[in-house]
């Protein structure tokens, strides 16, 4: 499994065991729906007004979210290991957790496997 990450913001420092906690949560994933870790996946992590600028953009939400994903594209897939790209907002990962009770890497992780189910077709439309 191939993650690369671009740091884009100055809410929190990366750090390698959050990576490390990413790469956990896209596994279990994996495993769980019975697919190969053998696939790339971006994760950027970004602040409060990109996110909103990309969920304007492509979307049409002008709002800020916790998470967004692009699944590859068909048109484009010239690789099916490429699932796409997951952006992850850290203010909302850090508010969130201390909305809900829980630590950062509770939320870094859920949003995680949240954007990794929706590169894998999911979404909050269809039952199934």
């Amino acid at each position: 499994m191939e993650v690369y990450y671009d740091d884009r913001q100055d809410n929190i420092k990366i750090t390698e065991e959050m990576k490390k906690l990413i790469e956990k949560s896209i596994k279990a994933v994996l495993k769980v729906e019975e697919l190969s870790d053998d696939v790339e996946v971006s994760v950027s992590f970004v602040g409060d007004e990109e996110i909103r600028d990309l969920n304007r953009d492509y979307r049409g939400v002008d709002k800020s979210t916790d998470v967004l994903s692009f699944p590859m594209e068909d048109e484009f897939i010239l690789d099916n290991r490429i699932l796409g790209d997951v952006i992850l907002n850290t203010r909302r990962v850090m508010e969130q957790a201390e909305e809900l009770g829980h630590s950062h890497e509770r939320e870094l992780s859920y949003l995680t496997v949240h954007s990794i189910l929706h590169l894998l077709g999911y979404d909050h439309i269809e039952d199934e």
